[in-house]
């Protein structure tokens, strides 16, 4: 990774991008990933896409996708003391949120704010305290009533963030919010990056970084309509299982460190998962493998269904402590999957076919 492609991630990372406030955060990634492309786009909601144009039209088009958009609160009412009472904006963990330093984005520019916390010697002592209700919670930022929170350009309706950046943990981990998932961001403009300076790959190729996944996938279903892929190759991120009090049995095993992860089942297309087997093996990249049931719970769901359909394969990158500020991921897991999935675009060409073996 070179000085600039860090410094690219950790700005990108460290850009508050709350889901359906991921503006901030896209300019950055187009700002970023448009030296490198032919084209950079935009849509009306905020996804945008990165298009390299292959070399044979014959070819099938791919969509490389991944998620803009992170958890966090939103300010759901004003107390006349000027605390600011909130709900969550995607899956936020607000068990963990009591003490924290948060930002709000407000009309007037961010504004600074911490989750009271009741000190512990003020709080009933029965023994069995259990985490706060999500209406418990509320933000302080130092504001004297309701008039002065409006002063500062707060009101209903506007997000807030959780303060804590991206640090190293070691020299090949990092650690901090949001790497779920605008890590996925950067693997997909490096892949780009590393297309456009070899020889053109035979399909032209759309770089998708969507809008608000993590209520529902709304982006990508917006974008997948929009551009019609042949294949899409999602990227996102998936449970490393490798910490204390983890079931496998229950949730499978996947070790931080022990390279990408591809999921089998549902909405997965077994020719998808067999090509990026087969790209593995010819790059000695080690595989992790998960199955799947029901539904993945990311972008995948929505791709996959449009239209006539699209073949399409979850691959993810193994994570510690999910939706926490701690988030926590192996930079070799990350550079194994810019390799697996550029070498799955270099490997399509006009021959290839991925309709269900079936006539």
């Amino acid at each position: 990774m070179t000085k600039a492609d860090r410094a690219f991630l950790f700005e990108l990372l460290n850009t508050p991008s709350p889901t359906g406030f991921e503006t901030q955060g896209q300019r950055v990634w187009a700002g970023y990933v448009k030296d490198h492309a032919d084209s950079v786009e935009a849509d009306a909601y905020g996804n945008a896409w990165a298009t390299l144009e292959g070399s044979d039209p014959e070819a099938p088009t791919i969509m490389l996708e991944a998620h803009a958009d992170e958890i966090g609160f939103m300010v759901k009412y004003i107390t006349d003391e000027g605390f600011l009472r909130v709900d969550r904006i995607g899956g936020s963990d607000h068990a963990i949120a009591r003490g924290k330093r948060v930002v709000l984005l407000g009309d007037k520019g961010p504004v600074k704010g911490v989750v009271g916390n009741t000190a512990i010697h003020l709080r009933p002592r029965n023994g069995d305290e259990k985490a706060p209700k999500l209406e418990e919670l509320f933000i302080d930022i130092g504001a004297e009533n309701k008039d002065e929170v409006a002063e500062r350009g707060l009101r209903v309706g506007h997000p807030a963030v959780y303060t804590e950046s991206v640090e190293e943990l070691t020299k090949k981990r990092l650690m901090g919010r949001a790497l779920d998932n605008r890590l996925g961001g950067f693997v997909i403009a490096q892949v780009v990056k590393k297309l456009a300076k070899g020889k053109r790959p035979a399909s032209t190729v759309h770089a998708v970084n969507a809008v608000q996944e993590e209520i529902g996938g709304n982006g990508a279903r917006m974008v997948a309509y929009r551009l019609e892929p042949d294949l899409a190759l999602v990227l996102d991120v998936t449970h490393a299982t490798d910490s204390p009090g983890i079931e496998k049995a229950k949730f499978g095993e996947v070790k931080l460190g022990g390279g990408p992860s591809i999921t089998h089942g549902t909405v997965n297309h077994p020719k998808m998962v067999e090509r990026l087997m087969d790209v593995a093996k010819k790059k000695n990249i080690p595989l992790q493998h998960e199955s799947s049931s029901l539904f993945l719970g990311t972008d995948t769901d929505v791709i996959f269904r449009s239209r006539t359909g699209i073949p399409s394969a979850l691959t993810s990158i193994p994570m510690r402590y999910m939706h926490s500020t701690i988030e926590t991921v192996d930079l070799d897991d990350v550079e194994r999957m810019i390799k697996l999935m550029t070498g799955f675009v270099q490997s399509v060409t006009a021959a290839d076919s991925f309709a269900a073996s079936i006539l």
